[in-house]
């Protein structure tokens, strides 16, 4: 298994590859098995692995994605703090690391925010992890568009504005996500979120 996951680091896009039934102790051995391999994210929720391999384009999407919220933040003066893709763990059930998260107010030990670019997609606990951890809002940057869910009462649901910020026109983000240009997707979203 870490042959083929080794060869498929080098793979221009994401590939996935999953397993249920397996326990949180064959989890961290397999896990650890990974240690020193790059490229390689390993997440575990409620007995299903899953091994997802990081290619160029996600790792593009993620750091502009970064770029573009913290302007937006900064320009609203809203109080954040990044947290990036650490790791999120209630031991023996769920351990993952988004690929950005954010506290709005004040640093707290769960992000506010959770967000995921998705580049190929099928994951069969895509918002299971963030359940059981209670994340209130997840973003999935997937085939070009945002997808927003808010946790109520133990269930996520699909909204069209993000309720954490709510003034944040997703269109646009997602709009400037897309330009070839990152210098140009900057200067875009600037000059629009600055005439706001």
């Amino acid at each position: 298994m870490t042959q083929t996951l080794e060869n498929a680091v080098n793979l221009p896009e994401e590939q996935r590859f999953f397993r249920r039934g397996l326990s949180w102790e064959k989890f961290k051995a397999i896990q650890a098995s990974f240690e020193n391999v790059p490229g390689v994210r390993l997440f575990y929720c409620d007995g299903v692995l899953e091994i997802v391999t990081i290619g160029k384009s996600h790792e593009a999407i993620r750091c502009l994605m970064g770029l573009l919220l913290g302007q937006y933040l900064v320009e609203q003066g809203i109080e954040f703090f990044p947290s990036g893709s650490f790791s999120q763990i209630i031991p023996k059930l769920v351990e993952y690391q988004a690929d950005l998260s954010y506290c709005f107010g004040t640093d707290k030990p769960l992000a506010d925010l959770c967000i995921e670019v998705v580049i190929t997609s099928g994951s069969p606990i895509k918002l299971q992890k963030y359940k059981l951890m209670g994340v209130p809002e997840v973003w999935f940057w997937e085939d070009g568009t945002i997808e927003v869910y808010c946790l109520r009462e133990q269930e996520y649901e699909k909204v069209v504005n993000s309720e954490l910020l709510a003034e944040l026109d997703l269109s646009l983000l997602n709009r400037c996500l897309l330009l070839s240009s990152p210098l140009e997707a900057i200067r875009e979203f600037r000059q629009v979120i600055q005439q706001q």
